[in-house]
């Protein structure tokens, strides 16, 4: 087996994801997994994804799902139909809402402040875990406040967590080529990091697959690293691919092998973050199942709805029968959690 000294820094993390083999990487990063989860449990979360407008103003090349604000199919949701969404997950037994949208202009502190005290108010056991960095510093400069107090306002309104939409790749050089008009890497870092000085849990994220090098995406994660060990509240990593269906960008998307050796390179440099999350959207089901033995230990959300993804032409559908089938099926016990990797039920 490859020895940890290997991937001590970037240098030995690189040269793992260039020339290490796959199935030495898998093995490695399953050790880890078992030693961190002894109890051979695979974990998943009963959520919907609710994308409460497609305007924006950051018009990301690499996305399909934002809309100009004269587009005919442009919208930004009324507080009853997300108030109605909301009640389709409860009623399925839902505990997570991730709730993200676009920058649009039109939208105000307010707005999602009163937003939220209503989702509060009203189904005061699902947990808030909604909005992106960017989301929070474009509320934050159109109310004239700095990151801290804008976070106050929200979680004083009803936010619970904050999911780590937006990474891409933290690394600045990338985002100018991907995703000039939103905010830079160190921005995103400093949202996080205030997030968790309030108390506030976090997950962090990586889109890779798009214009980045393999340098960069090893600079990515050990950023995660780092931002964890000065402060953070990262409960999850979840990496990506990037998915070219219908954007400005184009191109093509990373191979499942490529995904593979990232996210066991994740769960090996990634000691101070409890959980590696595999992404069955990008990826679909039978390589989010092989993930199962790379590294990841949870299938995430069960997802009543996704549309950023979707918009891309990834249009890969999971019922919660189906998630338990795969985490059986791979010969793991399956286990609902909340978003704060609690397990409400075994099965």
């Amino acid at each position: 087996m490859i020895s940890p000294i290997q991937i001590l820094d970037r240098k030995g993390a690189l040269d793992l994801l260039i020339n290490g083999d796959l199935l030495e990487l898998g093995r490695w990063a399953d050790s880890i997994r078992r030693k961190l989860h002894p109890e051979n449990r695979v974990t998943f979360v009963i959520d919907r994804n609710v994308n409460y407008t497609n305007i924006c103003e950051s018009r990301c090349t690499f996305c399909a799902f934002y809309r100009t604000p004269d587009a005919p199919d442009a919208y930004l949701l009324d507080h009853e139909t997300i108030l109605s969404k909301i009640t389709e997950l409860v009623e399925r037994g839902g505990t997570q809402l991730l709730m993200q949208g676009g920058l649009n202009p039109k939208v105000g502190l307010e707005y999602i402040e009163r937003l939220f005290q209503l989702i509060k108010e009203r189904f005061p056991k699902v947990q808030n875990h909604s909005l992106s960095p960017a989301e929070v510093c474009h509320l934050a400069e159109n109310a004239g406040l700095g990151i801290p107090e804008a976070i106050t306002r929200l979680k004083k309104a009803g936010l619970d967590s904050i999911p780590g939409g937006g990474a891409e790749i933290l690394v600045d050089e990338v985002r100018q080529l991907i995703s000039p008009r939103k905010i830079g890497w160190e921005k995103w870092g400093e949202v996080m990091l205030e997030a968790s000085a309030q108390g506030m849990p976090t997950t962090s994220t990586m889109m890779f697959g798009s214009k980045e090098t393999a340098e960069q995406i090893i600079e990515h994660i050990f950023r995660i690293k780092e931002l964890q060990a000065k402060g953070g509240s990262f409960t999850a990593f979840i990496p990506w691919t990037y998915q070219p269906g219908n954007t400005e960008l184009g191109g093509e998307t990373a191979t499942g092998v490529e995904y593979l050796k990232v996210l066991a390179l994740s769960r090996i440099i990634l000691d101070n973050i409890p959980n590696i999350q595999a992404s069955w959207v990008t990826q679909g089901s039978k390589l989010a199942q092989v993930a199962l033995f790379f590294g990841a230990n949870d299938i995430g959300g069960t997802m009543l709805e996704e549309n950023v993804v979707a918009a891309a032409g990834c249009s890969f559908r999971m019922s919660q029968e189906e998630i338990l089938e795969l985490i059986q099926g791979a010969g793991f016990k399956a286990a609902q959690r909340s978003t704060t990797y609690k397990v409400l039920r075994e099965f």
